[in-house]
C-alpha cells in the first residue's frame, strides 16, 4: 500500500501543477480596470484648462442674451440638449435659438454668480451657479409678457464632442427669498429630562 501511495502522491502533485498551468490568466475585475483607467486619465486631464473654458462659456451668457447672439447658442448648445426651465417645463435648442433670435427674452441685466465647475473626466463636467436677472421679460407665444426677474440656481452639464464643449443639459430653479430656512429641517431641542415622567 505504501508503494501505491508513494507513486500516487507525486502523480497527483504533477496533475495539480499541470492544471494550474492550464488555467487562464487572471482577468482584472471591472473595479480594477476602472481604477486603472481613471488614474491614467486623471494624469492627463488638464482640469484647470477645462474649468477656465467652462467658466468662459458660462460668463458669456449675459452677452449672448444682450446681443441676441444665436450663433453662440448654436455653437455651445448640443443639438440634443435637454433643458428644464424654472417653471418645470422642458425645452431644447430650437426653442432657445428662437427665443433669443426673436427677442422674446430680454433683461436689463443678467449676472452669473457663484460659478463652480466640477470636472468629472476629460470629456464631461458640470457647472453650478446662480443667475440674477433684473428687468427680465419673456414674451409668451400667445403674446402676453411675463416678468422673469429674480434669482435662479442652475446646474449645466457639459460633454466634449469632436473636441468642443457642448451643453447637453441644463436645469434651473427659482431661489425663493425667505423660504430656504423654512424648507430646511431645523434642529429641535430635546425635551427636558424634568418633563419626562421617567425622570420623576
Amino acid at each position: 500500500m505504501k508503494r501505491n501511495t508513494s507513486v500516487f502522491l507525486p502523480l497527483v502533485a504533477l496533475f495539480v501543477v499541470a492544471l494550474a498551468g492550464c488555467q487562464p490568466a487572471a482577468v482584472p475585475t471591472n473595479r480594477e480596470t476602472a481604477a486603472t483607467n481613471t488614474s491614467e486619465r486623471a494624469a492627463t486631464v488638464d482640469t484647470a484648462a477645462i474649468e477656465r473654458e467652462l467658466l468662459r462659456i458660462e460668463n458669456d451668457w449675459p452677452r449672448v442674451l444682450r446681443e441676441k447672439d444665436v450663433e453662440a447658442v448654436r455653437r455651445v448648445e448640443a443639438d440634443d440638449i435637454v433643458l428644464v426651465y424654472p417653471d418645470g417645463s422642458t425645452g431644447g435648442k430650437d426653442q432657445d435659438v428662437k427665443d433669443i433670435e426673436s427677442g422674446a427674452i430680454t433683461a436689463d441685466s443678467v449676472e452669473m454668480l457663484d460659478l463652480k465647475p466640477k470636472v468629472l473626466n476629460a470629456d464631461s463636467a458640470i457647472v453650478t451657479g446662480r443667475t440674477l436677472v433684473k428687468g427680465g421679460k419673456y414674451k409668451m407665444p400667445n403674446g402676453t409678457t411675463i416678468d422673469v426677474s429674480g434669482e435662479y440656481r442652475f446646474v449645466d452639464t457639459f460633454v466634449r464632442r469632436d473636441g468642443q464643449w457642448k451643453l447637453v443639459a441644463g436645469a434651473s430653479v427659482p431661489i425663493r427669498v425667505g423660504t430656504a430656512a423654512a424648507a430646511s429641517p431645523a434642529a429641535k431641542a430635546s425635551p427636558s429630562p424634568a418633563m419626562s415622567p421617567a425622570a420623576q
